[in-house]
């Protein structure tokens, strides 16, 4: 059997319909990604565009076109009717699509919503707990200060107590020393009073006793002076009688015998002096307590010619100071010794500077 050739419409129509279909889905995506396009226009116009080209395209085949023309318009009607059934399903589409875009659109944002609610009662849990700790570690804080606090009070009250304990026993230590030392002065002062009563009482005596002695010792001098005096005045007396004697025969003997006699009497004249200075000295002597048998003071005396006693001092010590001092004081009471006057250069450069050996048995005399 043999195949029937498709007819010069039936050639372009399937092409017209790819065409057709092709607008049909390009609009149909530009209206689901714009959910909100306006309609679209009757495909009618873009039918006849098509026909228009498809009957341009050759001269040769104006009638095929005008055939195809009217094959096209018979078939139009039916060809509106499926393009507006298929402009309803894409419009249904697109807004099932639209639809559905606005759903997952507020699905998301449900869940953005739900997500950002989440997020912030995290937030809100996390604050709520950070707060928390906070406020549990400002309450710690406050019982640890507050705890610090009460131990600091405690501790400066207890430095307090011991401080006062202290200062109470340093307090009834010092009136425990100042009433040890009150009796130890007290028991010092009798000590002390005791004592020197004894040593008042033994200085009593012992001025009693040296009281008794010195008069003693007066009474003994006394008697002594009175004694020494009248063996003085004898000697004076036997001495002036052997003077006038001495004159006498030297007035009747001759010259060698007046010399001899005359160095005689020198030498024994100066005997006498030596005795009167000690007399002399003895007489103004005060005895130091410290005087004893034995000592021996030498003195250096310097005199005049007229007798006055110009200086006395110690040329060898006794080793007794006062003793030493007692007898340069009775040389220098002497003062001056008339008898001397009228005496001889020659026999009175020996008394111008001259020693003498005392002793208290000689000023004792």
């Amino acid at each position: 059997m043999q195949q029937r050739e498709p007819s010069a419409s039936e050639s372009y129509f399937w092409p017209s319909i790819w065409a057709i279909g092709l607008h049909v889905l390009v609009f149909a995506l530009l209206f689901v990604s714009f959910a909100m396009t306006p309609e679209l226009p009757p495909s009618k116009p873009i039918v006849q565009a098509t026909l228009y080209q498809l009957k341009s395209k050759s001269q040769a085949t104006t009638q095929t076109n005008q055939k195809i023309a009217g094959e096209a318009k018979k078939t139009a009607s039916r060809q509106t009717e499926v393009e507006q059934l298929e402009q309803k399903k894409v419009e249904q589409e697109a807004v099932k699509a639209a639809e559905q875009k606005k759903a997952d659109a507020a699905q998301k944002a449900e869940e953005a919503r739900e997500a950002a609610e989440a997020k912030k009662a995290e937030a809100a849990a996390e604050a709520a707990e950070a707060k928390k700790a906070a406020e549990a570690k400002k309450a710690e804080e406050a019982k640890k200060a507050a705890e610090k606090q009460q131990a600091d009070i405690a501790k400066k009250k207890a430095e307090e107590e011991k401080k006062k304990a202290e200062e109470e026993a340093k307090k009834e230590a010092a009136e425990e020393a100042k009433k040890q030392a009150a009796e130890d002065a007290k028991k010092k002062a009798a000590e002390e009073a005791k004592k020197k009563a004894a040593e008042d009482a033994k200085k009593k005596a012992v001025a009693e006793e040296a009281k008794k002695k010195a008069a003693e010792e007066a009474k003994k001098k006394a008697a002594a002076d009175a004694q020494k005096k009248k063996a003085q005045e004898a000697a004076r007396k036997a001495a002036e009688d052997k003077k006038a004697q001495a004159l006498a025969e030297l007035l009747s003997d001759t010259t060698e015998r007046q010399q001899a006699l005359a160095d005689e009497q020198g030498d024994q004249v100066a005997g006498d002096f030596d005795d009167l200075i000690r007399m002399r000295a003895a007489e103004g002597w005060a005895r130091p307590p410290s005087a004893r048998k034995g000592m021996t003071v030498v003195l250096q005396i310097n005199m005049l010619p007229d007798g006055t006693i110009t200086s006395v001092s110690v040329a060898r010590s006794s080793g007794d100071g006062p003793y030493d001092s007692s007898a340069v004081a009775a040389v220098k009471n002497i003062g001056r010794l008339t008898e001397m006057q009228g005496m001889k250069p020659s026999d009175f450069n020996q008394y111008r500077s001259f020693k003498m050996t005392f002793t208290p048995e000689d000023l004792a005399l």
